[in-house]
């Protein structure tokens, strides 16, 4: 009982009353309330990483080209890898990872 007078001039005061008010308005029902600025976070630091995975490609892909461009034993390296090119008389062997789960 004694704590309920004593919380009581307290809690109706207008301006608790008013911050009260304020506080549920900002938190729930406002144009950029408190959960939509907590997704649009997470979906910023989502668009950063990204951001960040792709700048990493781009720079590997550059010095992919770069070294293509400038050394002709790169272009051969890349044929062969990526296009399965060979030399005339050239066998080549392909082999299949068939216990990675990935590949089927």
């Amino acid at each position: 009982m004694k704590f309920i007078k004593k919380i009581l001039p307290f809690v109706a005061n207008r301006y608790f009353i008013v911050s009260l008010g304020f506080v549920v308005w900002m938190l729930f029902f406002d144009q950029r309330d408190f959960f939509q600025q907590r997704e649009r976070a997470a979906e910023l630091k989502k668009v950063e990483d990204a951001k960040k995975y792709y700048q990493k490609e781009i720079e590997y892909t550059q010095k992919q080209l770069n070294n293509i461009q400038n050394n002709k034993a790169a272009i051969e390296k890349y044929a062969r890898e990526r296009y399965l090119l060979r030399r005339e008389g050239e066998e080549v062997y392909l082999f299949e990872d068939t216990l990675h789960p990935a590949t089927k």
